[in-house]
């Protein structure tokens, strides 16, 4: 099979035939037909965010049809669409027995009884699954507990952006800060997580949802999505917002992962706000915000992390909006490419040019 492989951080990726076995006990083999690029695998690339094994192939957001099954997989079958997700889960730690399983302790991402710790190869070259997917390939194998079914009807594009932009993004809101209805809501960052953050907070009934983003075209984007008024970002941005709110918001959600904006999440909140870390910070970056907020205003910083679900409940919630015609996610895939125009793909991401790329097999 062809797979993008990272063979060298800040080096582009290089379209390579692979050899892939398995699935063994636990595991399901897949057949890829859609995988959208995240920025977070972006990070790994440039060497942002280092801990992974290379070579290797990465991408987590990814849909597939089922082509077999190893031994203790029941809750799907060879012809199901199923969507894949990082947050797969041991089962057994203290945040999967309480609840929290995108917060797992010994998330299952490597092989147990495969000797290299990968079922990816080239000539006896070991290549490895970043997170336990690799889903910039042709096919995968992959953990049961990394993939849910999805129903009848969602298309193979939006079954794989539900994997992490749209479980990130509607989830942050629903499910980690519990935005209430009639809220106002500043979303900074209007990319495929930021859009999804502008429909959670349409979905939860905020009175007001201010899109922030130094592109033009993505707030007029933002605006379909269900944003109700627009801020280009820069310096004035923090003002504007604070007067246009008659105070500051209840909720700004930072979805860039930079310490600049995130201080400017921080500094958007009225009274007993709370501002929501979503946007992954390059490794060691730090955050520094003023002390006196904290004793006058009761303001907040918290973070999400993967829509702050359990996937495998949250994804067929989430399939029913999208069904129901409450969820564009389809139209979030602003170019859909070919796995050979992944790094082409990857420039485009990093000059703003897009909400999110989606490879089609």
């Amino acid at each position: 099979m062809k797979a993008a492989v990272l063979r060298e951080f800040g080096q582009p990726l290089t379209i390579e035939d692979v050899e892939l076995d398995g699935p063994g006990p636990d595991e399901v083999r897949l057949r890829v037909l859609a995988s959208g690029l995240c920025h977070s695998d972006y990070h790994v690339l440039t060497g942002d965010l280092p801990g992974v094994r290379l070579p290797a192939v990465l991408g987590h957001e990814a849909a597939g049809l089922v082509e077999a099954i190893g031994a203790n997989v029941h809750h799907v079958k060879p012809g199901d669409l199923v969507t894949t997700c990082l947050s797969a889960f041991c089962g057994e730690c203290r945040e999967c027995q309480t609840g929290h399983t995108y917060l797992c302790d010994a998330p299952p991402w490597r092989p147990a009884d495969c000797p290299s710790g990968s079922h990816i190869s080239r000539g006896g070259e070991t290549i490895f699954a970043g997170a336990g997917l690799g889903g910039f390939a042709e096919e995968m194998v992959v953990n049961r507990r990394a993939v849910v079914r999805m129903p009848d009807g969602v298309s193979p594009t939006a079954a794989a952006l539900m994997g992490c932009a749209v479980l990130t993004g509607v989830g942050s809101v629903l499910n980690g800060a519990k935005v209430e209805p009639g809220s106002t809501v500043a979303v900074i960052g209007c990319g495929g997580v930021g859009l999804n953050v502008v429909q959670g907070a349409r979905i939860a009934g905020a009175s007001k949802i201010i899109a922030v983003d130094l592109k033009p075209a993505k707030l007029e984007i933002a605006k379909e999505f269900g944003a109700t008024d627009a801020v280009l970002a820069g310096p004035d941005a923090v003002a504007e917002v604070v007067e246009m709110t008659g105070g500051g918001v209840d909720y700004a959600f930072e979805v860039i992962g930079l310490a600049s904006t995130m201080r400017d999440a921080f500094a958007m909140l009225r009274k007993r706000g709370a501002a929501v870390l979503i946007g992954i910070a390059r490794a060691g970056a730090e955050l520094t915000v003023p002390i006196a907020p904290f004793a006058f205003k009761e303001a907040r910083i918290m973070s999400s992390l993967m829509g702050s679900a359990a996937f495998q409940l949250f994804l067929p919630k989430l399939a029913d909006y999208y069904l129901a015609g409450s969820l564009k996610i389809d139209e979030l895939a602003s170019d859909k490419i070919a796995l050979s125009e992944i790094n082409e793909a990857y420039g485009r991401m990093a000059a703003g040019e897009v909400t999110r790329n989606v490879i089609l097999f």
